[in-house]
């Protein structure tokens, strides 16, 4: 009898190179699959034809086959529309979590299947139990943990998913790679997301949704300057306002506190601390949970970004809606990321930010 074929996600980074080489160590057949999923890069910020050429580098070094597919079609649909609309609508979107759901652990975990393969697998720094239940759980260095990003994928695709370098931490995993003398070895992670690369945000947003220029407002309705497009702009941010120095005000920075959709007004307040910034309370819809829904009232810990912290919180569940409660007040909740629930390790699943209750308090339209 044959060993199990695993289909692993190959990037063409080290991640991913030594979680073959780790698959072959523990016995199973493996073949790499390398996804495209933007073309129309006419700027050359994109890197997946020189990453192919390093994936295909390390297939040979290994001795294993690599498939090659496209799904630039099914991630403009499912991934990089919901992308545009989302900023159309003035929030914040998170495309690393919908490209999990919908196209790696989505189109292309279907694709692995027709191909034979009895599990797939990818470079995540996650971890996955199968027995007696799937559970996801965080990476074991908790500086590169990716679980957030996972968050929103199915626990039947999870059910068939290997994470061969979720116990290490990176150090160790380049380690691997430069015994190995495999060419990645020392190569860069990568950062963002492929279809926007290194290039300006607001450049490529331009070249999908028009510039809608309105004022920037403090709090009592004082008009400061202009903004270029609420689309720009993200609670919390500093950066790229151009209202320094402002007469009558003090020389605290300022930063953005809400959007007035309905105005096309961005609303802005001085001081990083400034009390609008901050809720105890959010609401979030199109929950996933791994498990069966929890109780209808339930206390564990969330994160409302990457590399947060985790949070304590009470999540009061009605229906596919959720109110979750902090115990300490969170800075700059964007409506549009995720809020992904943890119960120590195990990541027990995420929604969807509509509001905060800071949003509410000052009484702007942040997109619904």
């Amino acid at each position: 009898m044959s060993s199990p074929l695993v289909i692993l996600g190959m990037s063409g980074g080290v991640d991913s190179s030594v979680a073959a080489h780790l698959l072959l160590e523990q016995g199973f057949r493996v073949e790499g699959l390398f996804m495209t999923n933007w073309e129309d890069d006419e700027d050359g910020y994109c890197t997946a034809a020189a990453d192919y050429q390093d994936a295909r580098k390390v297939a040979d070094r290994l001795g294993i086959t690599l498939h090659k597919v496209n799904f630039a079609a099914q991630y403009r649909e499912r991934v990089f529309q919901n992308f545009l609309d989302e900023y159309r609508a003035g929030r914040t979107p998170n495309p690393d979590v919908l490209c999990n759901r919908e196209i790696k652990f989505g189109v292309c975990f279907e694709h692995a299947m027709r191909l034979g393969a009895d599990f797939v697998a990818t470079g995540h720094y996650a971890r996955i139990e199968h027995e007696p239940r799937v559970r996801l759980l965080k990476g074991s260095d908790s500086n590169k943990d990716q679980s957030y990003f996972l968050s929103a994928v199915t626990g039947a695709a999870l059910a068939h998913t290997l994470f061969p370098i979720g116990a290490l931490p990176k150090s160790e995993v380049r380690d691997v790679a430069r015994s190995l003398a495999l060419p990645v070895h020392d190569k860069k992670d990568s950062t963002g997301i492929c279809f926007i690369g290194e290039r300006p945000f607001e450049e490529f947003l331009s070249r999908y949704l028009p510039a809608q220029p309105g004022a920037i407002e403090s709090s009592n309705g004082e008009t400061l300057g202009m903004h270029r497009g609420l689309m720009y702009y993200t609670l919390g941010q500093r950066q790229g306002l151009r209202i320094g120095g402002t007469r009558h005000h003090a020389e605290q920075p300022w930063y953005v506190i809400g959007k007035d959709l309905t105005h096309n007004k961005l609303i802005v307040g001085q001081g990083q601390d400034h009390p609008a910034l901050f809720s105890n309370t959010l609401d979030a819809s199109t929950l996933h949970w791994f498990a069966d829904p929890p109780a209808l009232d339930i206390r564990c810990t969330a994160k409302i970004r990457y590399r947060q912290s985790d949070q304590a919180c009470r999540v009061r569940i009605r229906s596919d809606k959720a109110e979750v409660t902090f115990e300490s007040p969170q800075r700059a909740v964007a409506p549009g990321q995720f809020v992904v629930f943890y119960a120590g390790d195990e990541c027990l699943g995420s929604g969807v930010i509509e509001q905060s209750g800071g949003a509410a308090a000052i009484g702007l339209a942040v997109a619904s």
